[in-house]
């Protein structure tokens, strides 16, 4: 068995439990990263909670969960463009996480941990009631079909759970690429008494990108074909 291998067998044995596919294809790139950048940047999931300023090190950074990273990216430019605060990066796909841990390595980036595993129970367990500055959900997949509704990430109770972690004047950053997946965040998030949203009237309740949201490449593709992004901003009050 190739060392290659060796890290992928080890891996398969996380308890990790989620609606996206748990396993990939890794590349010897990701492989690697996992196994030298994990101990470094990895947060192993606990049942209780954790001390986000132990955890990165310093107190007077803000605190932001990064939900569902994909392969690492925005993540990445993001914590790059902000390196005052501290990103908690959430995904269970190990491609991904090998991908952001390669992508951390190159850029010498210091900002961002990693949890490899449900965000449920991450938000359940280890992170602390008013904890966070901001959440960060890019690009969730909608599960659109109603009969998979309840799979949908972003409706009451989840967005409630996510409230009594924001501090108050935290923010919440959701951002999809479906329309009518949009309306659906942005119809659960009105219906949040503690939240409100920071867009203006007139802009349908959608809020102009943030800078600190870099387009990526499948968004820049998507504008030249004349296709839409959504995004929603609402601060806990």
């Amino acid at each position: 068995m190739t060392e290659e291998e060796n890290i992928i067998e080890n891996i398969k044995h996380r308890r990790i439990r989620s609606f996206v596919l748990r396993q990939g294809r890794l590349t010897k790139g990701q492989a690697r990263a996992l196994e030298t950048q994990w101990p470094k940047y990895g947060v192993e999931y606990t049942s209780q909670p954790i001390d986000l300023n132990k955890t990165f090190g310093r107190i007077e950074s803000k605190k932001i969960l990064e939900i569902g990273f994909g392969m690492g990216e925005t993540t990445a430019k993001i914590a790059q463009t902000l390196p005052d605060f501290d990103f908690l990066a959430a995904e269970v796909h190990t491609p991904g996480v090998g991908s952001l841990l390669k992508l951390i390595q190159e850029g010498d980036i210091a900002n961002i941990r990693i949890i490899q595993h449900d965000v449920v129970d991450v938000l359940q367990n280890m992170v602390a009631d008013n904890s966070l500055d901001g959440v960060h959900i890019f690009f969730p997949d909608p599960w659109h079909k109603k009969r998979h509704h309840k799979r949908r990430l972003i409706q009451a109770e989840f967005v409630k759970l996510l409230c009594s972690k924001l501090k108050t004047g935290g923010y919440l950053h959701v951002a999809t690429d479906w329309q009518e997946y949009a309306e659906w965040v942005r119809e659960v998030l009105h219906a949040e008494q503690q939240l409100k949203n920071s867009a203006a009237k007139e802009h349908n309740g959608y809020a102009e990108k943030p800078s600190y949201r870099p387009l990526t490449k499948f968004e820049n593709r998507g504008i030249k074909l004349g296709h839409g992004v959504w995004d929603l901003v609402f601060t806990r009050i």
